[in-house]
């Protein structure tokens, strides 16, 4: 399937204008920070940045990207993208770019404030690119089944009790086992990851967890082609 990097270009320049207008939206940009500000009294401690950074997708890049779809929605103007000679690669990456670069620059400030170091610096940017891929394809997937930015903020509270609190819900298992399955989401899955020493370590405590979230993502991004595709044959 080709790529047309203009077009890309086009739909990431169209975003960044209507974002920037959006405060209401644009909010989300502040929150991880004021967050991490809040946090940096507990140090760099593993669970501190892992519940930093798993409300962090769900606040800033799932609910940033659901927007951005759900508006398109609202005003009548995705269908027209869709009917435009912009693939449908061109489309979701463009849509996706800006959530993506605002995510990426949020973190590293995150990070930065909190000054946490982890064990493995190559599996901790990798896992959070990962996850803002994985995140952003739920967000695309919640703005689909949104028709208006109200909707669309109401869509990601389900993600947000599932994703978000998984790794305290994954804790039950000893009482409940049902609860096990928890621990196989993404963002137990960056818990992990996180707690995992840089006293001693093996490359396979390092690359468990990050295979189960690029599983996660790949399944989670092909959900979110297909339901585009699905309703650009609807309408």
């Amino acid at each position: 399937m080709s790529i047309s990097l203009k077009r890309i270009q086009a739909i990431f320049i169209k975003d960044y204008k209507e974002f920037s207008r959006n405060y209401g939206i644009s909010v989300t940009l502040i929150i991880p920070i004021v967050f991490a500000f809040l946090f940096r009294g507990a140090g760099s401690s593993s669970e501190a940045i892992a519940f930093l950074l798993n409300c962090s997708f769900v606040i800033l890049t799932c609910l940033a990207q659901a927007c951005l779809i759900a508006e398109e929605k609202e005003r009548n103007t995705l269908r027209s993208l869709m009917m435009t000679p912009a693939t449908t690669t061109d489309v979701l990456i463009g849509k996706s770019a800006l959530v993506f670069v605002m995510s990426g620059v949020v973190l590293a400030v995150v990070t930065y404030i909190l000054g946490y170091e982890p064990a493995s610096m190559w599996a901790y940017v990798t896992a959070l690119f990962i996850s803002t891929i994985l995140y952003t394809a739920i967000g695309t997937i919640c703005g689909l089944f949104s028709k208006t930015l109200l909707e669309a903020s109401l869509t990601i509270l389900p993600v947000a009790t599932i994703f978000a609190g998984a790794p305290w819900g994954a804790q039950l298992v000893n009482d409940y086992p049902i609860f096990k399955v928890l621990d196989y989401l993404p963002s137990s899955q960056l818990v992990h990851l996180l707690s995992i020493s840089s006293a001693d370590y093996s490359m396979g405590e390092l690359l468990k967890p990050l295979l189960i979230i690029l599983l996660w993502a790949i399944v989670l991004t092909i959900v979110s082609v297909f339901l585009y595709e699905r309703r650009l044959k609807d309408e």
